[in-house]
């Protein structure tokens, strides 16, 4: 029987569940893969052999396309994965053939506060532990290359610092790069949240001297901001994967010139590492439902999205396809649309925009749920004021998805505390801002109370969708910046400090880079780079602190605000609640 989710957490009903799960071969019968096209890894998890499907079924049309987005989340989140995997079972229910591409959790919010992203109550997927523990390994290949990376940047600068010309080129057959250690672009990974790392020293002198290093500062981002993350996630093939592994900017010369991956010879090895982790994964929902697995960007600091060779495989082998983005629109829905779908040539039939009365109050005046301490009493208390007040951050998404040219369809996550007055409302307001309205109670119920979500999803993806871009590659770095700022996340205008000036007058001058995309770094927890203003907030300026170049994956990376590409481990992290059971070796308190 299935467990009681208002009173169990959520690895007890996944761990209930998984006594009865289907085995990965079930699952590819289901998915359509054929024995050679499913690689099993054990009895309930595998990869997909991607190049095999998508040339057997490269004449099929492609089923129907929909994002999972969402209103500006609260610090706990809003269920976006919940609300997918939600989906998923309610049309499984209508007997629809459908599957979803998520992204693999990464160590650092499942260790910290945010936990696994694996979904919730009775809209999970499954099995939760080894999906949450690094799963097949593809982050731990991630961390390998992009670690090589750095590996061959700072060797190069101890031997040319040790060496002459002569003797460089001697040993190494390379002529000097002469790499300015002051403009290192690039840092060190690990997937956890350590804001000591954030800022490091490397290469002090120890009993070797010189032989132990440059040093340097230096520093750590979290393993999901990598560029070879980003690339993982935009890469259409191996080939594709290789050429953009070559153009990965790690610092530049003294005179300013780039300095590639390319140029250190060490993007060969770097993509070996990845080949395993090209083929996207497979497991289930507690449904029984394919939910393939690849990528795990965060979209507040990465572009956010699964892979497009997940989505490609899944529009092939279902007839509803569902893909998720991360945080709000203003972030996930912002990358999927001007990024992902821009990269892949694929084009949405439907996006979600996932509400929860709870972020509605949050915006809406009440106080902000702080992490690891109880839930403030106003969120169990009706107050259908504050989840009108709130209701102007969701219908700002609304306007935000509408620009795209893409059917909205707001689902209404509810919970128990819910009230109908508060529903009623979020459904007025709603529909009179273009939208369609979904109430799903897919958390409580699983599939069968996620049947409503289904449907208003299936009459969404019959309507003709208009999907234009909001900008051209080819129009200037801080026309595009201010486009993003202005009608996205409804800022006044942009400041940039002198760094940032300096770094897109460089850009600017490159006819290669300054054709890159636009991956924006900003705070999820508001419209705005200040994660204190709920709502919509009005009368203030984008600020851009410094602009990275992501040459292999495609990007520049504007950054605002305050935000860092190493989130840090708060002081109630879920790592206190997670054990071992010895006797059995399962593990418990992944949530």
């Amino acid at each position: 029987m299935t467990l009681d989710p208002t009173k169990h957490q959520d690895w007890e009903i996944a761990e209930d569940a998984e006594k009865d799960m289907q085995t990965i071969y079930q699952i590819g019968e289901k998915l359509g893969l054929t024995k050679e096209e499913l690689l099993p890894q054990g009895h309930y998890i595998g990869k997909i052999d991607f190049p095999r499907v998508l040339a057997r079924l490269k004449d099929k049309p492609n089923g129907k396309y929909i994002d999972v987005t969402a209103i500006t989340p609260t610090p706990l989140g809003e269920g976006k994965s919940t609300s997918s995997m939600g989906l998923v079972q309610g049309l499984g229910k209508r007997g629809k053939n459908v599957c979803a591409a998520i992204r693999q959790p990464s160590g650092g919010p499942t260790m910290n506060i945010k936990g696994s992203a694996a979904g919730g109550g009775l809209a999970q997927c499954i099995p939760l532990t080894p999906f949450s523990l690094g799963f097949t390994g593809d982050i731990n290949a991630i961390m390998n290359a992009h670690n090589l990376a750095m590996v061959a940047l700072t060797s190069r600068l101890q031997h040319e610092r040790n060496y002459t010309d002569e003797q460089l080129e001697r040993l190494s057959g390379m002529k000097r790069l002469d790499i300015d250690p002051t403009k290192v672009e690039m840092g060190w990974v690990m997937d956890y949240c350590c804001q000591a790392l954030r800022n490091i020293i490397i290469g002090i002198d120890g009993v070797n001297g010189k032989s132990d290093g440059f040093m340097m500062k230096s520093k750590f981002g979290i393993a999901v901001s990598s560029e070879v993350m980003a690339i993982l996630s935009v890469s259409n093939d191996l080939k594709d994967m290789r050429e953009r592994m070559e153009k990965i900017v790690v610092a530049y010369t003294k005179k300013g010139k780039p300095v590639t991956t390319g140029d250190l010879e060490v993007a060969g090895a770097m993509t070996a590492w990845m080949v395993g982790a090209m083929n996207p994964s497979l497991m289930q929902t507690l449904e029984g439902q394919p939910v393939i697995v690849h990528a795990g960007p965060f979209a507040n600091i990465a572009i956010g999205q699964s892979s497009i060779i997940a989505d490609k495989v899944g529009l092939k082998l279902a007839d509803y396809h569902v893909t998720e983005s991360g945080f709000g629109a203003d972030i996930g829905f912002e990358k999927f649309w001007n990024l992902k779908c821009r990269f892949s040539g694929l084009v949405p039939d439907c996006a979600v925009i996932v509400a929860t009365i709870r972020a509605l109050k949050c915006h809406g005046g009440a106080p902000v749920p702080v992490p690891g301490k109880a839930m403030p009493e106003e969120y169990s208390t009706e107050n259908v004021e504050w989840v009108a007040k709130g209701c102007d951050n969701l219908i700002h998404h609304i306007k935000t998805v509408r620009k795209a040219g893409i059917s909205p369809v707001v689902c209404i996550n509810a919970f128990y505390t819910d009230t109908d007055a508060e529903i009623a409302k979020v459904r007025e307001l709603s529909e009179a801002a273009g939208a369609k309205v979904a109430l799903s109670r897919h958390w409580e119920q699983g599939g069968d109370g996620a049947l409503e979500f289904a449907d208003v999803v299936m009459e969404a993806c019959e309507e003709k969708s208009e999907f234009k871009l909001l900008y051209e590659l080819d129009e200037p770095v801080k026309q595009r910046i201010e486009k993003v700022a202005k009608e996205v996340y409804g800022a006044d205008g942009v400041d940039y400090s002198a760094a940032a000036d300096v770094a897109i007058d460089r850009i600017q001058k490159d006819p290669e880079l300054s054709k890159l995309g636009l991956c924006m770094v900003k705070t999820h927890l508001s419209l705005s780079d200040n994660p204190a203003l709920k709502g919509v907030p009005t009368g203030w300026r984008l600020q851009i602190r410094e602009v990275l170049t992501y040459g292999g994956a495609g990007f520049i990376v504007p950054v605002a605000g305050a935000i860092s590409l190493m989130p840090g481990t708060g002081s109630n992290p879920a790592f206190r609640r997670v054990d071992v059971d010895v006797e059995t070796g399962k593990v418990q308190g992944v949530f």
